[in-house]
């Protein structure tokens, strides 16, 4: 995105893309400064469990945090990075920060003492087995007498 617009009119164009030149080069774009966004989770359901996966590629499975608090499941991470590079006549200097936050209610067949949780591949999987009540049962072929 060019900052100064060219007019068919200027009457000195080179200014123009001397401006467009500065303003496009990376020390302006590559700077990421807060970074917020919510990962694709998918939810589905077994006969045994319910099983919640969490797209978070480039994360290690110590900057999750993942609490149960009333019936309510709760992940998060937050990440901070800062980054220095020395040239001969200047120091550049970068924060970069990451954070998420996602709440699920779970369902009342839920085993809340069951719940593991494993992290592989960039895929945080959170697994909780219902009640053994609610689990389907396998069919049973009754005989006739």
């Amino acid at each position: 995105m060019a900052l100064v617009r060219r007019s068919q009119n200027t009457l000195f164009p080179w200014i123009s893309d001397l401006f467009d030149e500065f303003f496009n080069t990376d020390i302006f774009n590559d700077v990421p400064a807060v970074q917020s966004s919510v990962p694709a989770v998918n939810i589905k359901e077994t006969d045994k469990a319910y099983v919640i996966e969490l797209a978070a590629p480039g994360l290690k499975k110590d900057d999750f945090n993942i609490e149960l608090e009333n019936n309510v499941l709760t992940i998060s991470y937050k990440r901070q990075e800062e980054k220095e590079e020395e040239e001969a006549n200047y120091t550049r200097r970068e924060f970069y920060f990451t954070e998420f936050k996602r709440s699920f209610t779970l369902p009342e067949d839920a085993n809340l003492e069951k719940i593991d949780a494993k992290y592989k591949d960039g895929i945080l999987e959170i697994s909780i087995e219902k009640k053994e009540e609610a689990q389907t049962k396998p069919k049973k072929k009754i005989s006739i007498k």
